[in-house]
C-alpha cells in the first residue's frame, strides 16, 4: 500500500473488521478503492447490509461528523453500524434503488438540469419580442453583456430575458397554473352522479360533504324542487343548481336533534361554486382529497400544459421557443441543439458553441442510459424507477467529483440487456476519475464486468451474512462455494441450478418446476381462449391491435420507454377492470341488489379508457395487479399481520392454559391494541429520542428490545409442534417464516399460510419484518400468498418486472410461481427484461423497436424462438 518511493501512505481498500448489521456474522472484508467492485448474493443474504449498512452508512456518517454541528442538525443524520472497525471509508453517496418520486413541478428537464443550459441558451442566443410593440429583435451579444436591446421596428429600449425569468419555477411561470402545467376543473357529471335522487335525498353531493346541509333548503328558496328525481327538472332549475347566484334567501332551519327552529339568512352557493369555494380553502393533502371527488384535471389552456408564461415562450432559437425544444425528445433535441451555432451571426458563435456543448455533455450519458426516448417536459412523477435512478446516476458522472464512494443499490433496474452496456461507461467514468464504485446487483451480465467480485450467503436470513466468495471474476467462477458462479460460467442448465438452490437451503422449486415444465406450440397457443384489444393509441404507443392467449405465461418485452407499461398498466389492466366491472353490474341488475356471489375486478367503477378501441376477453373474471408498490405505510404492518399469521396465532394463544388462568383473549395479544403490547414503544418495536441539537433518532425499544410485547407476555407460553416446544408469541414474531413452520406443525391453517410464504421463497424473512421495509421483488411475491391455493379460472395476474431484487436462483423460484397459477387456470402477463423469463414464457409480445417516438409498435408476437428468430426484435437478439 505504500507507493514506491514515496513516503505518503495511500490506501488501496476499505478495511472492514467485525461487521454485524442486521444478519452480518462479523464480517472481516477489504474492498479495493479505485475499482468496479460488485456485491452479489441471494436475496436476503445480507448483500445491501454490507454495501449500504456498512460502507455507505460509515462513508456518509463520518463525513457528516467533520461538519459543525450547526450544518449536522440541519440534515438527516444516520446512526453509527454496528462493526468494530471501518478504516480508509471515502465519503460516501448512495444511489438507492428506489430514488424518490419527484413533486409535480419536477420534469426530466429539471431532474437531469438539462433544462438550465437550455434556458441559458434561450436567453443569450435567442431572437427577443420587443415589448412595447411585439416587433422581433434578432440575436445579439447584447443579453449576455447585459446591455439593453433596441427594438428595430419602434426603437423602444428593453432588456432581454434573464435564465431565470424563463423557469416555471419562478420568473417565467404561466400565470393561470402557477407553472404546474395542469388546472383542476369542476367536474359537472360528479356533482349530480344519480340523477333518480331527489335534492333531498341526496341528489347533490357537494351540498352534503363540502357544504351544510341546509343548501338544500335555501335551493328550495331559489325555487328549485327538492323533493322530486332530479332527472325531472327543468332546464331553469338546473342552471340555478349548478350555476345559480349568490344570493341571500331567508329560510326556517331546524335542528337535526330536537325540535328547536331557526330563522336564517343565508347566501346560496350553487354546486360548481361550492367546489370551487372548499378547493381554495385547501390546506392539505387530506383536505384535498375531499374535493378531488369533484375535480378533473387537464392541461392549462392558456399554456397548453408547456408550464410557461407567454413571455418565456416568446424568445425563439432556430425558429422554435423553449416550449418546443423541451417537448423534443433528447435524442431529437441533441441534433437540434448541434446545429444551433451554425445558425446563428458569426460573433455569437464561440459563445453559442459553449453553451451547447455543455447542454450536449449533460446529454450524453443519459443517451448512453437509454433515456433518448424521454422529452424534457416530461412530468418527474411519471418517471420509472429504473429511469429515475439513470437520470440520478447521470447526474452524479456530470459533476466530476474525486475521492467519493459510490454505493449503487441495483443500477440494473429497468434496464433493457440493450442498455447495460451504457450503464457500465457511466460507472467506468466515476472510475476513471478518481472515485470508486460499490453496486449491489443480481444481472449476471453487469456482474461478469465487476473488477472485483463479494458473494454473500450461502442462504438467506439468519443462514447467510458470511461472504462465501471473493476476488477477480475468474476467482469466484473456480470457487466450489459459489452460488453465482454457475450463472457467471454459463456451465449450469436452470434444472441444476434449481436444485443447486435446494441443495443450499432454498426452496426446491416446490410449487412446480420452472424450467422443464411443457412449452405450448404457437398451434395450439390460443386453445383456451384470448384476450382481444384495440387501443387508438396514448403517449408514444401507436394505434394497435394484439391478442393474448388465456392461460398462458405472456412476457411483454422491449427497451426501456418502448410502450410496455403503457400497453399494459394504462391499457390493457383498466380496460379489463372496466369490462368485469360492467359485466358484474349486468349480472346484478339480473339478480336484484343481491350481487356477493359474483367475483368482478377490483374495481368496482372503473370506467374504460377513452383511448381503448374495443376489448374483448370473454373469460376473464378477475384482474389482479401486482406491483412492487410497498406494502403497508408504517412499521405495524408486518409479515405477520398482513398474511394473517398473526391472527391465526392471537386466537391459539388465547386458547392455551397460562392465558385462560391470567384471563386473556385472543385481543390481548395484539401488539397494536392489545393489554400484552410493549407500554414503552406502544407496539412499535421502535421509540424516537430527542438529542437537543442532532436530529431525532429512532432506536430499538429499550424495553422490549423490538418485540413489541411487554415482558408478561414472555411468560404466556403454548407447547408447539410436534416437539412440543415451550415459545411464547414474542418468539414466534421473532422466527423467520422456516423456523416457524418447525414448530407450527399442530396449527394446520397457520402452517398451510407459512408453508406458501417458503414456497413463494419468503423462508428467510421474519414474522416481525415490517412490510414497508421490504424489496419489490419481496412485497409482489408476498401479495400473491393469498391467490396460491385459489382456483383461478378467469383470473389475469400482471406484474411490472417482478424480477426486481431477485437474484438468478430465486428467478427460478418465481418461474415455479408463475407455473401453479397457470395450471390452475390463470393467465399470467408480466413486463420484463429478464431474459430467465422471457425464454420461459409461453407467448411474448415485443415492443419497440426503440424507445420514445422511435417505439410504441409491435415488432414481434409469438413464441420465444419466434422472438430470436425476428431481425427487427432489439429482445430477440439476446434470447437467440
Amino acid at each position: 500500500m505504500m507507493n514506491a518511493g514515496s513516503h505518503a501512505f495511500a490506501p488501496d481498500h476499505i478495511e472492514v473488521r467485525g461487521a454485524r448489521v442486521h444478519n452480518l456474522k462479523n464480517v472481516d472484508i477489504d474492498i479495493p478503492l479505485g475499482r468496479l467492485v460488485a456485491i452479489a448474493g441471494v436475496s436476503g443474504s445480507g448483500k445491501s447490509s454490507l454495501a449500504l449498512g456498512v460502507l455507505y452508512a460509515e462513508g456518509s456518517r463520518r463525513y457528516l461528523e467533520a461538519l459543525s454541528a450547526y450544518t449536522r442538525r440541519r440534515l438527516t443524520q444516520a446512526g453509527r453500524a454496528d462493526v468494530d472497525q471501518v478504516l480508509y471509508v471515502p465519503a460516501a453517496l448512495a444511489l438507492h434503488q428506489r430514488p424518490a418520486i419527484p413533486g409535480p413541478r419536477s420534469t426530466f428537464g429539471t431532474m437531469s438540469e438539462l433544462l438550465n443550459g437550455l434556458r441559458l441558451l434561450f436567453s443569450r442566443v435567442g431572437s427577443h419580442v420587443c415589448p412595447a410593440c411585439g416587433a422581433r429583435c434578432e440575436p445579439s451579444l447584447a443579453v449576455a453583456a447585459e446591455q439593453p436591446l433596441t427594438c428595430p421596428a419602434c426603437g423602444h429600449s428593453f432588456f432581454g430575458p434573464a435564465a431565470e425569468d424563463l423557469s416555471f419555477n419562478s420568473g417565467g411561470a404561466c400565470p393561470t397554473c402557477q407553472g404546474t402545467g395542469e388546472v383542476r376543473t369542476v367536474n359537472r357529471a360528479a356533482l349530480v352522479p344519480d340523477e333518480s335522487l331527489s335534492i333531498d335525498q341526496g341528489a347533490v353531493l357537494p351540498w352534503g360533504s363540502l357544504m351544510w346541509d341546509l343548501m338544500k333548503q335555501v335551493a328550495r328558496e331559489m325555487g328549485v324542487r327538492t323533493d322530486v328525481p332530479f332527472c325531472e327538472l327543468t332546464q331553469r332549475e338546473r342552471d340555478i343548481v349548478f350555476d345559480g347566484p349568490a344570493e341571500k334567501r331567508h329560510i326556517l332551519y331546524k335542528a337535526k336533534k330536537g325540535n328547536d327552529f331557526a330563522e336564517l339568512d343565508f347566501t346560496y352557493y350553487n354546486a360548481v361554486y361550492t367546489v370551487e369555494n372548499a378547493l381554495a380553502k385547501v390546506k392539505d393533502e387530506k383536505g384535498l382529497k375531499r374535493v378531488a371527488r369533484f375535480l378533473t384535471q387537464g392541461p392549462c389552456p392558456d399554456c397548453g400544459g408547456t408550464r410557461l408564461s407567454p413571455a418565456a415562450r416568446s424568445p425563439r432559437v432556430r425558429g422554435i421557443d423553449l416550449a418546443q425544444a423541451c417537448q423534443m425528445t433528447l435524442r431529437e433535441l441533441c441534433d437540434w441543439v448541434r446545429g444551433v451555432p451554425a445558425a446563428l451571426p458569426e460573433d455569437m458563435r464561440p459563445m453559442a458553441e459553449s453553451i451547447c456543448d455543455a447542454v450536449l455533455g449533460g446529454a450524453r450519458r443519459l443517451l448512453d442510459l437509454g433515456l433518448g426516448y424521454l422529452s424534457l417536459d416530461r412530468a418527474g412523477p411519471t418517471l420509472s424507477t429504473g429511469e429515475r435512478q439513470r437520470v440520478q446516476l447521470a447526474r452524479a458522472v456530470r459533476n466530476r467529483t474525486t475521492g467519493v464512494l459510490y454505493v449503487l443499490d441495483e443500477p440494473s433496474i429497468g434496464l433493457h440487456p440493450s442498455n447495460i452496456d451504457g450503464l457500465l461507461g457511466v460507472m467506468r467514468d466515476l472510475i476513471a476519475d478518481g472515485n470508486s464504485v460499490v453496486m449491489v446487483d443480481h444481472d449476471v451480465q453487469l456482474l461478469s464486468h465487476a473488477d472485483h467480485l463479494v458473494e454473500m450467503g450461502p442462504v438467506a436470513g439468519s443462514g447467510g451474512g458470511y461472504v462465501i466468495a471473493q476476488g477477480g471474476l475468474e476467482q469466484v467462477v473456480a470457487n466450489q462455494r459459489s452460488v453465482i458462479a454457475p450463472f457467471l460460467a454459463g456451465e449450469l442448465e436452470r434444472e441444476g441450478a434449481a436444485a443447486a438452490h435446494a441443495g443450499a437451503g432454498g426452496p426446491a422449486t416446490p410449487l412446480g418446476s420452472s424450467a422443464d415444465g411443457p412449452r405450448v406450440g404457437q398451434d395450439e397457443m390460443f386453445d383456451l381462449g384470448r384476450i382481444r384489444l384495440s387501443s387508438r393509441g396514448l403517449h408514444t404507443v401507436k394505434p394497435l391491435e394484439v391478442d393474448i392467449p388465456c392461460g398462458r405465461l405472456v412476457a411483454v418485452t422491449g427497451v426501456s420507454g418502448s410502450g410496455k407499461t403503457t400497453l399494459v398498466l394504462e391499457t390493457l389492466v383498466p380496460a379489463l377492470q372496466a369490462l368485469c366491472a360492467q359485466r358484474g353490474r349486468d349480472d346484478a341488475g339480473r339478480r336484484g341488489k343481491d350481487s356477493s356471489s359474483t367475483e368482478t375486478s377490483i374495481a368496482p367503477g372503473a370506467a374504460m379508457p377513452a383511448h381503448v378501441a374495443w376489448v374483448d376477453a370473454e373469460s376473464v373474471t378477475k384482474v389482479n395487479l401486482i406491483d412492487a408498490s410497498p406494502i403497508g405505510i408504517n412499521v405495524r404492518s408486518t409479515v405477520a399481520t398482513y398474511t394473517g399469521v398473526h391472527d391465526e396465532l392471537r386466537r391459539a394463544f388465547a386458547k392455551c392454559d397460562a392465558a385462560r388462568a391470567a384471563g386473556l383473549k385472543a385481543g390481548d395479544f395484539s401488539y397494536n391494541t392489545g393489554s400484552l403490547r410493549c407500554p414503552a414503544c406502544d407496539g412499535t418495536g421502535s421509540i424516537s429520542l430527542d438529542v437537543q441539537f442532532l436530529p431525532d433518532v429512532e432506536v430499538t425499544c429499550p424495553e422490549c428490545h423490538g418485540t413489541r410485547y411487554a415482558s408478561r407476555a414472555e411468560s404466556i407460553k403454548r407447547a408447539c409442534g410436534s416437539q412440543q416446544t415451550e415459545l411464547s408469541i414474542p418468539d414466534l414474531m421473532a422466527m423467520s417464516v422456516d423456523e416457524a413452520l418447525e414448530v407450527t406443525g399442530d396449527l394446520k391453517r397457520t402452517h398451510d399460510k407459512l408453508r406458501i410464504l417458503h414456497d413463494l421463497g419468503l423462508g428467510y424473512l421474519t414474522l416481525g419484518e415490517a412490510t414497508p421495509s421490504l424489496s419489490g421483488g419481496e412485497a409482489q411475491r408476498l401479495k400473491l400468498a393469498s391467490e396460491m391455493k385459489r382456483d383461478q379460472q378467469g383470473s389475469v395476474f400482471v406484474f411490472d418486472e417482478p424480477t426486481i431484487g431477485l437474484h438468478p436462483l430465486d428467478v427460478q423460484v418465481l418461474l415455479g410461481v408463475f407455473d401453479r397459477l397457470v395450471a390452475r387456470g390463470a393467465t399470467v402477463i408480466v413486463i420484463e427484461h429478464d431474459l430467465d423469463v422471457i425464454r420461459h414464457a409461453d407467448y411474448v409480445v415485443d415492443m419497440g423497436p426503440g424507445g420514445g417516438e422511435e417505439g410504441g409498435r409491435i415488432v414481434a408476437c409469438g413464441t420465444p424462438a419466434n422472438i430470436a428468430a425476428c431481425p427487427k426484435s432489439a429482445t430477440g437478439r439476446y434470447l437467440a
